[in-house]
């Protein structure tokens, strides 16, 4: 990013790496990775240290369970809460269908995690096979403990990259050329969106035209004026520095959700769980907590541009769908009670000793 005389200018790159204009390696391609690697060594810790009725070798396998739940559940969850027209869309080149369209962005963490609990179900049934070590039932309410646990390192990451981004914008701070606080953020990504300050299309016209190659359109080139900010360099640093009075200082709601749906949400959890707990009451807590700070991060964080609807009795989807699981949050604490069972966990008690709790 570049330091401007009060907020920061982002010029962040989504690729780590990049071999064309849509092709390389990007950094939310990478949070995902990151994230579940965190989460399969946090299962695997909790394994040897005898926290769980898992076996590390279960957990191993569990983890395919969890990264299918994520991936699927968070691409169909974003087309049905925000762009149902994907299911519908066969046409442009491969792969022909929006669904499958990754490349593009496009995930829900409200469907990702309906997906990890239909993981955490075919993990919690288990399998017997007819040979080879048996593979029997854990409580699925303590499965659904278990993930809540490992899924915090993922959403920080998650956040990060929509941060790299410049995407999930916040509320301006302030407008373009104004007097802006140290913390605020200027993302030139907010041009060309429904988020864009008043006025700021005209004003950029000249800028956009001195740099126009061909028949391009204005968003176009615009794109590839972001492209060259982001390559670095004189040139890109030269760009930037004619573009900043243009961008209004922002809110970094992409920070301020990974500070609460990763660092604030994993350590409540993790002293929860300093002593044995019914299996289910860690994640009616993390379904409890994410949403409370959901809803209010929510308050900072602009909804998509692109919804006909943005916003349903003064909240937004993200905000309604948290609604949902604080009522989640509510059923599941009631079904721990009822059916929890023995208490698991506990890592501030002594260490189990070998063979104990009983592995499957």
């Amino acid at each position: 990013m570049t330091l401007t005389l009060a907020a920061w200018l982002h010029t962040l790159s989504p690729f780590l790496v990049r071999f064309t204009d849509e092709l390389g390696i990007r950094w939310y391609g990478l949070s995902y990775v990151l994230g579940f690697l965190a989460g399969w060594a946090w299962l695997r810790y909790l394994a040897r240290r005898g926290l769980t009725p898992l076996s590390e070798q279960r957990v191993d396998d569990a983890m395919v369970s969890l990264v299918l739940g994520v991936v699927v559940g968070g691409r169909l969850g974003y087309c049905l809460f925000y762009q149902p027209a994907l299911l519908t869309d066969f046409g442009g080149g491969f792969p022909f269908w929006g669904v499958l369209r990754l490349t593009q962005g496009g995930m829900s963490s409200h469907g990702g995690m309906l997906g990890v609990c239909i993981a955490a179900w075919w993990i919690a049934r288990g399998v017997r096979p007819s040979s080879g070590e048996g593979r029997g039932r854990v409580p699925l309410l303590h499965v659904f403990d278990l993930v809540a646990l490992a899924a915090t390192p993922g959403l920080l990451f998650g956040r990060l990259a929509n941060f790299i981004n410049g995407e999930l914008l916040g509320k301006i701070v302030a407008m373009p050329g104004r007097p802006a606080p140290w913390w605020a953020v200027k993302f030139p990504q907010e041009a060309f969106t429904g988020h864009a300050p008043a006025g700021q299309a005209d004003a950029l016209a000249p800028l956009v035209h001195a740099y126009r190659v061909g028949s391009e359109s204005d968003e176009q080139t615009y794109e590839r004026m972001l492209r060259l900010i982001q390559s670095g360099g004189l040139t890109g640093r030269d760009l930037a520095a004619k573009l900043e009075p243009f961008i209004a200082a922002r809110h970094p709601s992409q920070l301020y959700q990974g500070l609460c749906e990763g660092l604030i949400l994993g350590a409540v959890l993790w002293l929860v769980w300093k002593k044995p707990r019914t299996p289910g009451i860690i994640g009616a807590c993390f379904l409890a907590l994410y949403g409370v700070l959901r809803i209010a991060t929510e308050t900072i964080r602009l909804p998509d541009a692109d919804l006909a609807v943005q916003r349903i009795a003064g909240l937004s989807r993200g905000q309604w769908l948290s609604v949902l699981m604080l009522a989640s949050a509510g059923l599941l604490a009631w079904a721990a009670v009822k059916w929890g069972g023995e208490k698991l966990g506990g890592w501030g008690v002594r260490p189990a000793e070998p063979g104990s709790p009983a592995r499957s």
